[in-house]
């Protein structure tokens, strides 16, 4: 909420008086990582990301916990090389107080170690996943057809609705 409040007083101070908002830009950047890696492991924890339910939902339990398992190895190899790289830059921008060019100077270590923080909670949610899933391929379980796709879908859609009229 706060980067769309100061994006839109960054817009109509530019546009209406000629004057935007000095940081804005800067600002924005550095949220921007809260908000992408905030999402990726809430959306992880959900089991929301993307996937093809056209495959997926055609094949057995044990072939969906072992497609589920490869995604998740193949999503903790990715961003655990992600994890090591901003762990590096987070402390190399610390040690030599990396900021923003620009009127008002923003640190911009914060935001990296935050890059880094978000990666690891990623990294640990796949790990949980991936001992679920691999369980999930041995020992089989419940099948996900396309219609348990789709009420938990309108679920979700609903409680979101329900949220909105209170």
């Amino acid at each position: 909420m706060v980067s769309t409040f100061l994006g839109t007083a960054d817009v109509v101070g530019t546009q209406f008086f000629g004057q935007p908002v000095h940081g804005a830009l800067e600002i924005t950047e550095s949220t921007m990582v809260v908000i992408v890696f905030g999402a990726l492991t809430y959306a992880q924890i959900r089991r929301n990301h993307i996937r093809v339910e056209l495959f997926y939902t055609r094949v057995g339990p044990r072939t969906q916990g072992a497609m589920d398992a490869f995604t998740d190895l193949m999503a903790i190899l990715f961003f655990g090389l992600l994890f090591w790289q901003a762990s590096f830059e987070a402390l190399f921008s610390l040690q030599i107080d990396e900021s923003t060019f620009g009127l008002i100077r923003i640190p911009l270590w914060p935001a990296r170690f935050v890059l880094a923080a978000g990666a690891g909670l990623l990294i640990i949610q796949l790990i949980i996943d991936f001992c679920y899933d691999i369980n999930r391929a041995i020992a089989g379980g419940e099948r996900t057809t396309t219609e348990d796709v789709l009420n938990r879908e309108i679920a979700d859609a609903a409680k979101f609705i329900d949220k909105g009229r209170d």
